[in-house]
């Protein structure tokens, strides 16, 4: 027998942390549908009276920093993701956001990166131009912050967490604005 639809881990964990977390200015929680077709849509999201809407393109990654990490970086992150993405999903995407989700391994909590396909876009096309498949790796350190860190050198890596990288493309390579921020899609239900 055949599930008519089933929803992987991320979409699992990005929906409960919005059920559990999400409300608006008078404290109605917001409604998280699952769409029957896949349309590029993975979860859709209205307001308590059902009059705005706001849709989600959910990405999950396993943390590598326990079995990927270098020693020396265990101590200043929490958890490093790693994704590959088809450019040309993404600049097609009908999504209103993009959520990449990384469940740490040592602290067992959701980290989620929350960001709009247009901007996603913009940065990757900034840090990685020119690939057909492209690999991110998103950072999180234990100061809140996210980095893209791919394609970078050993040091620049010590740099970030330095609190000290000033490469070229820092400014794209920087998704801390991002980083657990959920205002974006609450005011879109609001």
């Amino acid at each position: 027998m055949q599930p008519i639809f089933t929803i992987h881990a991320g979409e699992y964990l990005v929906g409960s942390h919005i059920e559990q977390n999400l409300r608006d200015d008078s404290g109605n929680k917001f409604q998280v549908w699952i769409p029957s077709k896949d349309k590029g849509i993975d979860l859709l999201l209205t307001n308590h009276d059902n009059s705005k809407t706001a849709s989600l393109q959910v990405k999950f990654s396993k943390d590598f920093l326990v079995t990927h990490g270098r020693p020396e970086y265990q101590e200043k992150l929490v958890s490093c993701g790693w994704w590959t993405l088809n450019p040309k999903k993404i600049e097609e995407s009908i999504a209103d956001f993009w959520v990449f989700v990384l469940h740490t391994f040592n602290q067992r909590n959701m980290q989620f990166v929350v960001i709009s396909p247009n901007e996603l876009k913009r940065r990757l096309n900034l840090i990685h131009s020119d690939i057909k498949s492209l690999q991110t790796y998103l950072w999180i350190t234990k100061d809140h912050e996210c980095w893209e860190t791919r394609g970078l050198k050993k040091e620049d890596t010590d740099l970030i967490l330095q609190k000290s990288y000033s490469g070229p493309d820092k400014e794209n390579r920087d998704f801390s604005d991002f980083l657990n921020n959920w205002n974006a899609v609450t005011k879109k239900l609001t």
